[in-house]
């Protein structure tokens, strides 16, 4: 008899997520950090790839930014018979159409999502740079987009990680932690999903 998998803050024995950084380079050092606290907080074997496609395609002209749906569709692509969950980090700046930026973006009940450090980033605001600061918003908008790859949707519990944020202020407002009601919807919603196999 084999070994149990080892199994996440959920209770589930673990799938593989592929972390699929792009334009990161200068927040390298964030990804095994982020790595480590995926897998502890959903339970998922975090495995790091290059992008098997040009971010390039994502770039608007007219903005200045990168579409986020662009990339999302482009991830989905990097989903694979082992892949539960492909999860794209990058520190370009993203946007959908609707909306002149976003901090990431996930499929509702897919396996793809996207987040960007780009306006988590306190120099960017003229404050001196805070890398614990930065880990933590990222921590924070990477575990909420994954909220949403489980039918999660935004919650009004004061600090779950799942509630909306349109600025970085409502960022830091919130919690890493999902409250008790999403918690237990988590592990419903992924004791109902199949592993990868």
């Amino acid at each position: 008899m084999g070994a149990e998998p080892p199994r996440g803050e959920t209770g589930r024995s673990q799938g593989a997520l592929r972390l699929v950084p792009f334009f990161f380079g200068a927040r390298a050092p964030l990804l095994s950090r982020l790595s480590e606290r995926i897998s502890r907080v959903f339970g998922l074997r975090v495995e790091q790839h290059p992008p098997g496609f040009d971010p390039e395609v994502a770039y608007d002209d007219s903005r200045g930014q990168h579409n986020s749906r662009v990339l999302l569709a482009h991830l989905l692509r990097e989903v694979t018979p082992v892949t539960e969950k492909v999860l794209g980090v990058t520190d370009v700046d993203l946007f959908i159409p609707v909306l002149t930026f976003v901090f990431g973006e996930a499929q509702l009940e897919g396996p793809a999502a996207v987040v960007s450090t780009h306006r988590l980033d306190n120099e960017r605001y003229g404050l001196p740079p805070d890398p614990e600061l930065l880990f933590q918003r990222l921590i924070k908008e990477a575990t909420h987009e994954l909220g949403h790859t489980y039918r999660l949707l935004h919650c009004t519990a004061d600090r779950c990680v799942m509630g909306a944020s349109r600025t970085v202020d409502e960022v830091d407002l919130k919690s890493d932690r999902f409250c008790p009601a999403c918690a237990h919807a988590l592990r419903t919603k992924q004791a109902e999903e199949p592993l990868a196999s």
